[in-house]
């Protein structure tokens, strides 16, 4: 039971998160990022218990969010229907989404696609508000290299807006 209410705290704590790392790499499409997300959830309720402590929780969690997307990118664009197992979660956290802030936030999204893995990883998670140490950790990076990498897509960015 301790383990359950471990994870039903985890799940409140991070689902926004998730969702919007997720809502993210598929371009706005809440339904999508919502499978992805639960699936990430599904992978960390299987896991919590060989969680070996290594690095933050949140780290953790985003890094199996950023698999769960790219493996169901990989099945969406192999033509594979996408199947997610239904666990048992708690209700899901909700957040509430103004249609205005989708539409200007849809310039961004399709902006955002068009950078490599890694730079959409890295510019959801600032996006986010996450630590470049938090960032640095998940991708891989040093923090000075983060910074750097931080720079140019915002720069990418700013100019695809602007078109």
């Amino acid at each position: 039971m301790q383990e359950e209410q471990l994870f039903n705290t985890i799940y409140q704590q991070h689902y926004p998160k998730v969702f919007r790392l997720s809502k993210g790499y598929f371009n706005g499409d809440a339904e999508q990022a919502g499978d992805a997300a639960q699936e990430a959830f599904i992978k960390v309720w299987q896991n919590l218990a060989n969680f070996r402590h290594e690095a933050a929780i949140g780290t953790w969690i985003y890094k199996i969010t950023v698999n769960s997307c790219l493996l169901q990118l990989r099945k969406i664009n192999a033509g594979v229907k996408n199947v997610v197992s239904m666990a048992q979660l708690p209700e899901m956290a909700g957040e509430e989404y103004n249609a205005s802030i989708d539409q200007q936030l849809a310039k961004m999204y399709a902006c955002i696609q068009q950078l490599d893995e890694t730079g959409k990883l890295i510019i959801l998670m600032v996006l986010e508000g996450i630590d470049y140490n938090v960032i640095a950790e998940v991708v891989g990076i040093s923090e000075e290299t983060l910074r750097v990498k931080i720079h140019r897509i915002k720069k990418n960015l700013s100019n695809c807006v602007k078109l």
